[in-house]
């Protein structure tokens, strides 16, 4: 076996036609940033300082910076209940500016007012503030209807902000921006409530999320869906699910008495269940119940009942002043209210009980301030210098109390919350144990 060297493999490595070794590429000049400059590093921080602005600016106009709130820790102390009949005498206990209620809010354990900006939850019984919640925006309305506040404010041209408060803490339950006018008011028919207007009705559900609007629609994007344009609107009811409103149209002989779904299958095109014109001009519907259309027509001096198809179920003549009826009342909503028994309608002068279950008027009473209310299971209507206690049945005077008023002598509208009747005198409400 021969000897032979055996190569050191990784000891060295030679590599025999290696190229000559690449010489550096020639050094190039970067190029200077446009922002090296002194007046360029100026220009950024104005640029900078000028967003910073910016942020600011919206932060301090936002609806939040514009917003002072307290909320309640939880709910409030249950109320005593109210007494078993009517006492016989009954004096102020507080009273507060609330400006944008057309009536007593009564939501839970607690009363609301609503004056310039602020809707505040009080105790009944002492008025002392629960909650507040206040905007730099007047309030155009204020109502309760699913256990909740729903207070719409007034921005730039109409009353288009609406927040929905919790009455038991103020916490927001839901917000939205609508279209509804200015002077407006809240109908409900229990499920929906409808922003009432003289060109423009808008319906929302308990979400608030809209369910409907009839007439003149705002930014319309569809054309063609209302069923008439260039009609103003007199007064506005609702009641299962349906709304009903006294149109004046273009071309109409007289009144045109509308009812319509407050929720239809598609919010930008109304289903109307029956639109037919009456027999004059200067017609009100005053309530609705159930299928039913009650309206009163001034030219014929009569209540007439219509069914849910737009046919006359009845007639019945109607002895009310015509002072009473010379103009629709303010928003286009009718002074009504309702117990298990009747629905009351203040004309103005004078309360007409009407039967729920068909509209009929049963009694009237004279020398009325405003519509009844049920305190301590009896009807009270407000009369000049007091109260009237009624037997519902038949319109008889069971007793009266004598009300302070301090010379106020409008209309007054009542509430109750447990043992405290409440009166809403114009701007003012009132407190009364």
């Amino acid at each position: 076996m021969s000897d032979v060297e055996t190569p050191d493999y990784g000891s060295e490595t030679v590599l025999e036609d290696a190229p000559e070794s690449t010489p550096p590429a020639p050094r190039v000049k970067a190029r200077r940033s446009p922002w090296n400059r002194g007046r360029d590093r100026v220009i950024a921080a104005l640029i900078a300082v000028a967003v910073v602005a910016v942020a600011l600016v919206i932060g301090v106009t936002s609806d939040s910076a514009a917003t002072d709130r307290t909320e309640a820790a939880g709910p409030p102390p249950a109320l005593p209940a109210a007494p078993d009949k009517v006492p016989g005498s009954l004096a102020e206990i507080w009273s507060a500016p609330s400006a944008a209620t057309a009536v007593p809010v009564v939501a839970g354990d607690s009363v609301a007012t609503a004056d310039g900006g602020e809707v505040a939850a009080r105790d009944p019984l002492t008025g002392q503030i629960r909650w507040h919640y206040t905007r730099d925006l007047p309030l155009c309305t204020l109502d309760q209807a699913w256990g909740r506040l729903n207070a719409v404010y007034h921005k730039s041209r109409n009353c288009s902000e609406v927040t929905q408060l919790d009455p038991a803490t103020g916490r927001i339950t839901a917000q939205r921006n609508g279209n509804a006018e200015l002077g407006t008011e809240l109908v409900s028919d229990g499920s929906h409530v409808t922003a009432t207007g003289k060109q423009l009705l808008t319906t929302w559900r308990d979400d608030l999320v809209q369910s409907a609007e009839y007439g003149q629609v705002p930014a319309l994007v569809n054309a063609g869906k209302q069923p008439r344009t260039g009609c103003t609107y007199g007064t506005v009811a609702a009641s299962s699910g349906k709304v009903g409103v006294i149109e004046r149209c273009p071309g109409d002989p007289a009144d045109r008495l509308t009812v319509y779904k407050a929720a239809p299958e598609k919010d930008d095109e109304p289903q109307v269940a029956f639109s037919s014109v009456l027999a004059g001009k200067r017609a009100r519907v005053i309530a609705m119940s159930g299928d039913l259309t009650a309206v009163v027509l001034p030219e014929k001096k009569l209540l007439v009942v219509y069914n849910g198809d737009g046919t006359q179920r009845a007639a019945y003549p109607l002895d009310v002043p015509p002072a009473d009826l010379a103009a629709d009342p303010p928003a286009g909503v009718e002074a009504t209210t309702q117990t298990a028994a009747n629905m009351y309608w203040f004309s103005g002068s004078k309360v007409v009980a009407l039967s729920r279950d068909d509209l009929s008027p049963r009694w009237t009473l004279s020398s009325a301030v405003g519509p009844g209310a049920t305190f301590a299971q009896q009807l009270v209507i407000p009369i000049k210098g007091g109260l009237a206690v009624l037997n519902e049945n038949d319109g008889s005077t069971i007793r009266t109390v004598g009300v302070e008023r301090r010379g106020y002598s409008g209309v007054v509208r009542l509430g109750s919350a447990g043992p405290v009747l409440l009166e809403q005198r114009g701007p003012t409400l009132t407190a009364l144990k």
